[in-house]
């Protein structure tokens, strides 16, 4: 059946082995233009990734949906992982405004992949396009089909596992030297999509009238933020 994934699985991996078909899938999923949408469809992981594909540009959830459908048709297993994180990232390039208003959001959730090469299990995270490098976005720009590469976000500790870590702060867990990541503390990871999208659904009505309409005009003006950082970057 031709559908618009099948159709862009079989040109991104023509004549390619399976290391090669899974770095071609990730570059291609990378460099769709990362976008926050309002869409229902885009967080479901049986529309998502068609329509990203269709609306060219997508969030985390949309495009990890799309690329662990892709690597499962490479028989490569796949788990997806889940992490809680803040949108207020110092190593961010915000304009003054939107720094201010990132600082005022809630708890975030971010979604990515873990694959199964060999006997490892390594992150993929597909987030931030190429252009986003220049605005301080941790983009992973070369894959060896085998690597850990950076998670999008700063993961935040889990609460409970804290108690045995350096400290109750609940501080990110990313390198600043921007080093790849084993699996950290606070992600979470599950076998079927569905799960992870109900997990991450658990923790919305958590969310305060307040808080729901800040990260809306948050999106909105995040994603107008990313159009001017593309067309002002040099690639």
């Amino acid at each position: 059946m031709s559908t618009p994934v099948n159709e862009k699985f079989a040109e991104w991996t023509d004549g390619l082995n399976t290391r090669e078909s899974m770095v071609s899938i990730f570059e291609h999923v990378r460099d769709i233009p990362f976008s926050i949408p309002s869409d229902p469809g885009m967080y479901d992981p049986a529309t998502a990734p068609d329509l990203i594909l269709q609306w060219g540009c997508g969030s985390c959830t949309a495009k990890h949906f799309l690329l662990s459908g892709m690597y499962r048709k490479l028989n490569t297993n796949v788990v997806f992982a889940t992490f809680a994180f803040l949108w207020n990232d110092p190593v961010l390039h915000y304009p003054p405004d939107l720094r201010v208003f990132a600082a005022r959001l809630p708890v975030a959730y971010h979604l990515a992949c873990r694959v199964q090469v060999g006997c490892r299990w390594v992150l993929v995270d597909a987030t931030w396009d190429r252009p986003l490098r220049h605005a301080g976005f941790p983009v992973n720009l070369h894959w060896d089909g085998s690597s850990e590469m950076r998670c999008a976000v700063r993961p935040l500790k889990a609460p409970v596992r804290t108690a045995f870590c350096r400290t109750l702060s609940n501080g990110p867990c990313r390198d600043d030297d921007g080093a790849g990541l084993c699996q950290v503390d606070g992600e979470k990871d599950y076998w079927v999509a569905g799960d992870a999208v109900r997990s991450l659904r658990e923790q919305v009505p958590l969310r305060t009238t307040e808080e729901g309409g800040l990260l809306a005009e948050f999106y909105r003006t995040f994603n107008e933020w990313l159009k001017k950082v593309r067309a002002s970057a040099r690639d």
